[in-house]
């Protein structure tokens, strides 16, 4: 896109928030400007615009970004911040550089088009961007030595949306970036480095600033699409009350008819960059932990005298009172966080099951590649795989290639639709799944085994006082979010991110007794545990304790059953939780970290999630995206998924963060479903686009708006008493229920706890449970 040139200063100069006067858009070291409008004496500046480039395809569990520069962007000032060259401007040549003799004042910009190249990846730029250096940095750095980047835009930014200077923003961000990261358990980022020209400095310190500058790119690129498409703000999904695009809208119920509470405005270019750091008001997080339970229904838990960890956790941080699983049995929910969707899987078997034998080349079977080995980040062996391995546990290795798995038996458990995981992938960002009671050296698309050689007494609350040797099955694949996603286990980094975690019954000195695999040299059996103390964790972290540590249950130990597996899993939230915020990554306040305890599904029976009425008559189907714009059925039905997306009851969703302050306590009674939390993870690290419904997994597109737009072509909501109910919103609070309608319940999987009796009307506060300080 072109260089953005006045007049257009007049549509985009409304505040943002109550922040940004134009004083503080291009201001001084203490948000004041210099002058505008006076006569000014003819300068010279100079410096580099920087780049970053995501390079594909590493195997270690880390992105490769190299530094680079953009040649062929425009620099200019731009005094009264609205994004839009003021007088003269000039170009990057081939390194980056830009030279530029201007009477003018205020911030710089640089106006990076299509028509620039990113040298770091040798290719054109894809998007437009525009990025800033504020009046404050220029003096900071001195006429010929300014650099422009992702960073520079980013401790404005913050100067806008705390209300402090430049000072104060350029030392948190340096204090943000020093801290143990990506495998380096010390880096040391100083005031001056952090803005400085990434391409000049080297090692840890260099890695971390091209992550950072990696994700900071992204997000401005997407604050300019923003801007460049005349976006509304705040985002639809967040305005205070309620979705205003529903307003009138033909199909949306009355019985929910919302009423904004704030009105929208043309966006500006101040506002669009806060918009992108708080998409459908979800803020940006740099790392979220989620610990999941099994099988266990509010009213199991809630108040539970088994779970005094979790509830004390319930009480002391923020929660959703009003959560559904998506399906039932386990490999469904997990499916459906992977992607919002369970594709039709109604049951646990393997994940080339319905998908034709592998190597047969019939329908969708597997086609893992061979895996040759190698080193993860943390410098932990991978052992080489073959292309296909079934499970191998004595309970679904039966299924493997039986008739209940054949073609047209049962629901294709191999998707080639995109995951959370490949969208993290595709942005240059990490993920990271920890798995607890791996054997030793498994491929981790294995289910584990039994070995009599590995015994030990678990001794924590629940104990009995017994040793048991490993059972079958206490790692499961079907516990794991992206398995069943054949794009997933295409990812170069999978076998990398799928690490250990630490163990409550059996130790590494038990585990190095095994006989059942080959343990190679150098085998980490906690990887969780140095990943945190290295910063070596992903922006994605799924936490999987075994089938004991995790409520399920498996084997012949009584500790593994009953209210003790309750006490028993409830002690490993309080170790793994507490384990978290010991890291140096939850002390540093600078970074935005948060950790979510929930359950995979409730134990009652089978519940429509959020109102949907789902019937195995109805005929629904995935949708997809036509050439047009519109949405209607893939062309090709999928087997069995009629059978899926039931939900299964009302469960415990609780969240902490590092950055609560005033927050502690937020109840948010909204309901919401794996496919709200799916949506609200892609908001948060910015991998989906609100206004490009397309842009989002599966059913994690359908808001209360898509539903109504495309009902003809979703015959599950056929005869639905209200669209917020059956809608996947991101879990914000912003929708205000009617005071006079009834929440909606299960009532099986609340009964003896305090959300028994239906709450009527909106919750006595509406406060974002995500917020931060």
């Amino acid at each position: 896109m072109s260089v953005i040139t006045k007049p257009r200063n007049t549509l985009l100069l409304t505040s943002i928030a109550s922040a940004c006067m134009l004083t503080a858009c291009g201001g001084g070291d203490d948000g004041s400007s210099t002058s505008v409008g006076t006569a000014q004496q003819q300068q010279t500046l100079s410096g580099v615009v920087s780049a970053t480039g995501f390079v594909p395809g590493n195997t270690t569990g880390n992105p490769t970004i190299k530094a680079g520069y953009f040649a062929g962007a425009t620099v200019c000032f731009d005094a009264n911040g609205d994004g839009a060259c003021d007088s003269e401007t000039t170009t990057t040549d081939a390194n980056g550089r830009f030279t530029l003799k201007t009477t003018g004042t205020g911030q710089l910009i640089a106006d990076i088009s299509t028509k620039a190249k990113n040298t770091a990846n040798g290719q054109a730029v894809a998007s437009h961007m525009i990025l800033r250096a504020s009046a404050a940095q220029i003096a900071d750095q001195g006429s010929t030595n300014i650099v422009i980047s992702p960073m520079s835009s980013e401790v404005q930014r913050l100067v806008e949306a705390n209300g402090t200077s430049y000072a104060t923003e350029k030392s948190n961000l340096a204090a943000r970036m020093s801290a143990p990261a990506l495998g380096a358990s010390s880096v040391a980022v100083s005031a001056s480095a952090v803005l400085s020209d990434v391409n000049t400095l080297s090692g840890a310190a260099q890695q971390s600033m091209l992550f950072e500058e990696n994700q900071l790119a992204n997000r401005y690129t997407y604050a300019t699409t923003k801007l460049d498409r005349h976006d509304m703000y705040p985002d639809n999904l967040a305005v205070a009350g309620g979705d205003p695009a529903l307003v009138g809208l033909a199909g949306v119920s009355t019985a929910t008819a919302v009423v904004p509470a704030k009105p929208q405005t043309a966006i500006t270019f101040a506002q669009s960059q806060q918009a992108a750091f708080n998409i459908e008001g979800i803020p940006r997080y740099d790392n979220i932990f989620i610990v999941m339970l099994e099988n266990k229904s509010t009213n199991t838990i809630l108040g539970s005298q088994f779970a005094p960890n979790i509830n004390a956790l319930l009480a002391a941080n923020n929660n959703f009172t009003t959560y559904y699983a998506t399906g039932n049995p386990s490999e469904p929910n997990y499916t459906a966080l992977g992607g919002a969707d369970d594709w039709g899987i109604t049951d646990d078997n393997w994940w080339g099951c319905g998908a034709g034998a592998p190597g047969s080349g019939v329908n969708n079977a597997p086609t893992d590649a061979l895996f040759p080995g190698g080193t993860a980040s943390d410098g932990a062996p991978l052992v080489a795989t073959t292309g296909i391995t079934p499970p191998q546990d004595s309970t679904h290795l039966s299924n493997f290639g039986s008739a209940n798995c054949a073609v047209g038996t049962a629901a294709n458990h191999n998707i080639r639709a995109p995951s959370l995981f490949t969208l993290m992938s595709q942005a240059g960002m990490n993920w990271r799944t920890y798995s607890e009671s791996m054997n030793p050296g498994q491929d981790p698309r294995s289910d584990s085994i039994a070995d009599a050689a590995v015994s030990d007494t678990y001794t924590g609350p629940g104990s009995v006082g017994t040793a048991f040797a490993v059972p079958n099955g206490l790692y499961k694949t079907k516990h794991h979010p992206g398995m069943a996603y054949q794009t997933t286990r295409d990812l170069p980094e999978f076998y990398a991110d799928n690490r250990t975690l630490f163990g409550t019954q059996y130790t590494a000195a038990d585990w190095a007794k095994s006989t059942a695999y080959t343990i190679p040299t150098g085998y980490n059996y906690d990887q969780f545990s140095t990943d945190l103390a290295s910063g070596d964790v992903g922006n994605i972290n799924f936490i999987m304790p075994d089938q004991c540590d995790d409520m399920h249950g498996v084997g012949n130990d009584t500790s593994c059953k009953g209210t003790n597996i309750i006490q028993r899993g409830d002690a490993y939230v309080k170790l793994l939780v507490d384990k978290i915020q010991a890291s140096p990554l939850w002390a540093n306040r600078q970074r935005k970290v948060a950790i979510v305890v929930m359950f995979d599904e409730g134990g009652g029976s089978s519940t429509s999630c959020c109102g949907w009425n789902t019937s195995k008559a109805s005929g629904d189907q995935p949708v997809q995206q036509n050439a047009d714009g519109t949405f209607s059925p893939v062309a090709t039905p999928l087997f069995n998924y009629s059978n899926g997306n039931f939900g299964h009851g009302n469960s415990i969703f609780g969240m902490l963060t590092n950055q609560q302050t005033g927050t502690q306590g937020v109840t948010d009674s909204d309901s919401y479903s794996h496919f709200s939390f799916v949506r609200t993870l892609q908001d948060m690290f910015q991998i989906g686009d609100p206004q490009k419904p397309a842009t989002y997994l599966a059913r994690a597109k359908y808001t209360e708006s898509f539903i109504a737009q495309n009902i003809l072509n979703l015959p599950e909501f056929s005869g639905s008493a209200d669209t917020h109910f059956d809608a996947v919103r991101p879990m914000n609070h912003a929708y205000v229920i009617p005071a006079g309608y009834t929440q909606r319940l299960n009532p099986g999987d609340v009964s003896g706890t305090s959300l028994a009796t239906a709450q009527v009307g909106p919750d006595a506060k509406q406060t974002n449970a995500w917020t931060q300080k």
